[in-house]
């Protein structure tokens, strides 16, 4: 190994804790599940070690590559947030020169993962890195960004199924839109938080574009349409009532959610963000897994 990538690799493992900071590794709970989920579908069950090992290395490498982009693209912004203004290459703990060098490899680790799957997995994966890091610039000039994001995390459960079954499927399909509906209905509640710093900044969001109460509606909207296209996906694949009672689940788990948010009290967003979001991905592919074993 050249002496410099020696030397790059010492510094990655010595940065370990703030590289996991600023990739927010914790979230990674969002999109794998879905991911895992997809791929034991397409197999009908346990897919092998092979495309369970690609499809994880993949995962994390595009998730890193995402996540590092962002922050990167953002550092000016984030300087200016008082809710960002810790994150490590905000205050220097990480220099964008290290960030960028992080992106490159993840990008690569990523598009090797998927040629050690199949031909069309690596033929995507180059659309798959332009469209994750898209969605960092996407603020900056339109307020469905939401939307672009849930995108994003869509493609978790598309990946797991071409990973085995390069072919498009309309299962995997649904499950692309339950997830994008899924994603964009959270992080709306997310942006809340910024909404007046986006305004100041002219950067778009819903929040900040259209107020608190129509955001809480199109969260709400789009909160419906998830489990509609869960049970759709469900019923694509064949899925039987393990599986339809574990959205029904996830469904009263987003009521929930969306009774402790409202626009006098939005104290609980974070709450609702990460431990019921968290809980939902894991349910809906522990569920999947019980239908499919059971």
């Amino acid at each position: 190994m050249p002496t410099i990538l020696r030397k790059y690799f010492r510094l990655l493992i010595h940065n370990t804790e703030l590289v996991c900071r600023m990739i927010k590794i914790e979230h990674s709970i969002f999109a794998l599940p879905f991911a895992y989920m997809g791929l034991f579908l397409a197999a009908g069950g346990w897919p092998g070690w092979k495309p369970f090992a690609l499809l994880t290395v993949g995962m994390v490498a595009v998730r890193s590559f995402a996540m590092a982009v962002n922050r990167l693209f953002d550092i000016n912004i984030d300087s200016e947030n008082p809710r960002t203004r810790t994150r490590p290459l905000v205050t220097g703990e990480l220099s964008p020169l290290f960030t960028f060098c992080f992106i490159v490899v993840c990008g690569i680790i990523f598009v090797l993962a998927c040629k050690g799957m199949n031909e069309l997995c690596y033929k995507l994966s180059f659309f798959a890195l332009f469209w994750s890091a898209f969605y960092s610039l996407a603020k900056r000039f339109t307020m469905i960004c939401h939307f672009i994001l849930g995108s994003v995390l869509g493609l978790a459960p598309v990946a797991g199924w071409l990973c085995v079954a390069p072919e498009f499927s309309m299962t995997a399909l649904l499950f692309f839109c339950g997830v994008l509906f899924w994603v964009a209905g959270f992080d709306i509640l997310y942006a809340t938080q910024d909404r007046k710093f986006d305004r100041e900044h002219e950067l778009n969001s819903i929040p900040a574009n259209l107020g608190l109460q129509k955001s809480l509606s199109i969260s709400t909207f789009s909160h419906v349409n998830t489990v509609i296209f869960f049970l759709l996906a469900g019923l694509s694949a064949g899925l039987g009532w393990i599986y339809f009672s574990t959205i029904a689940i996830i469904g009263a788990i987003l009521i929930l959610e969306h009774q402790v948010i409202s626009a006098e009290d939005m104290s609980k967003v974070n709450m609702a963000f990460f431990t019921l979001n968290g809980v939902i991905s894991v349910l809906v592919f522990v569920g999947t897994l019980a239908d499919i074993l059971l």
